[in-house]
């Protein structure tokens, strides 16, 4: 059965509406499947996911979505719920957006509030819900020769994927302004790199000076 459905746009991952849900919104599961299938539609827009049609299996539930001009279209079924199925739904979705102003959609800011089509998707999940109505077994039976060619991946490789992306993103420390655990301060560094080597070869010098004036010193006293 359609659980969940979100539609949002790519140029910037707004959710623009979600319509009715089979989850009640106050329940924790509604909660944390809306955000995986926001989530979902940020990994769309960034580019970390196919821009066409994907399905993205979730514990014992499917996310699957497609897209078309700009447009995500995103729904949350069970596992067993006909693939074939849902993304008819999302294709009768996607036949209803055209028929908005495109002006109207590049005008919403805030997030779900693209009320108008909330409506457009309640009525469309109702066709949906019983998977054996005689328009939804001559969808299934419609070409069942051809397959779907549509790849899929488990949720957790997605979100695996996006974490290491996060780490190799972040601004790495520079060389150059790594403070030296010995000398405390860049200044300090600076300064002593500098000028060790020259107090060394100073000392050196020094100390070579100084044994060769005691040897001469004890030269001379045997002599006498």
């Amino acid at each position: 059965m359609v659980k969940l459905t979100i539609v949002g746009r790519l140029s910037d991952g707004l959710c623009l509406a979600k319509g009715p849900s089979s989850l009640n919104e106050e329940h924790e599961n509604f909660s944390f499947y809306k955000r995986q299938g926001e989530f979902i539609l940020r990994e769309i827009s960034r580019g970390a996911l196919p821009p066409s049609k994907m399905t993205i299996r979730a514990d014992h539930h499917c996310f699957n979505y497609m897209v078309e001009n700009g447009i995500a279209f995103i729904t949350l079924c069970d596992s067993s719920y006909p693939r074939k199925l849902a993304f008819h739904y999302l294709q009768d979705l996607q036949k209803e957006f055209e028929n908005f102003d495109s002006s109207l959609i590049k005008k919403v800011t805030r997030p779900y509030c693209f009320v108008k089509f909330d409506g457009v998707i309640g009525n469309i999940r109702k066709q949906y819900i019983d998977t054996r109505t005689q328009a939804n077994l001559s969808k299934l039976n419609a070409n069942r020769k051809q397959d779907l060619d549509i790849a899929t991946e488990n949720l957790s490789e997605i979100i695996e994927r996006w974490r290491y992306s996060e780490i190799l993103e972040r601004p790495s420390t520079s060389t150059s302004q790594a403070v030296s655990p010995i000398w405390c301060s860049p200044r300090l560094e600076v300064i002593a790199m500098k000028w060790t080597p020259i107090t060394v070869a100073i000392f050196v010098v020094t100390v070579v000076l100084w044994a060769t004036i005691i040897h001469a010193d004890d030269n001379f006293m045997i002599l006498n």
